[in-house]
């Protein structure tokens, strides 16, 4: 059975309460929860991490790299600045896939640029949590590919 790990970053603990607009109404426990029944589904387990603080994240990525098959990641504001996460991530052997549920392209400049594009796998965004179901699905497919599933 193969293991993913979803890890999102600052502030969204308190996605409910953020600009509805942009994110909408769902919980982080509701998107859990919809990862979690779309895992179960394609037969793969998954596990959860969120935090505000960037050495925490880090340090997860860290924990991690060996028990995991691959990694679902809203860095959130982390995403447009932190090379250290990015380096984090790069020394991964696993597949990593960035998600938004925005799409930072169409959001303020600062919000365009994502450091930690370059060593994911893929970049998934403006789904709502839609994005991290459809990354579900391409960790999935990866899996299939490499003969698991």
């Amino acid at each position: 059975m193969y293991k993913i790990h979803v890890i999102n970053g600052p502030n969204l603990n308190l996605l409910s309460e953020r600009n509805s607009e942009i994110y909408g109404a769902i919980t982080l426990e509701g998107i859990c929860k919809k990862i979690t029944n779309a895992c179960d589904e394609t037969g793969m387990k998954v596990t959860f991490f969120q935090s505000n603080h960037e050495g925490a994240i880090i340090d997860e990525i860290h924990r991690v790299r060996n028990i995991v098959d691959g990694i679902i990641i809203n860095a959130g504001a982390y995403t447009h600045y932190s090379f250290a996460i990015r380096d984090a991530i790069e020394i991964l052997k696993i597949p990593v896939i960035e998600v938004h549920l925005s799409d930072i392209d169409s959001r303020e400049e600062f919000r365009k640029k994502s450091v930690i594009a370059g060593v994911c796998f893929k970049q998934i965004k403006g789904l709502g949590a839609g994005s991290y179901l459809e990354a579900v699905k391409v960790l999935s497919d990866i899996f299939k590919q490499v003969g698991g599933i």
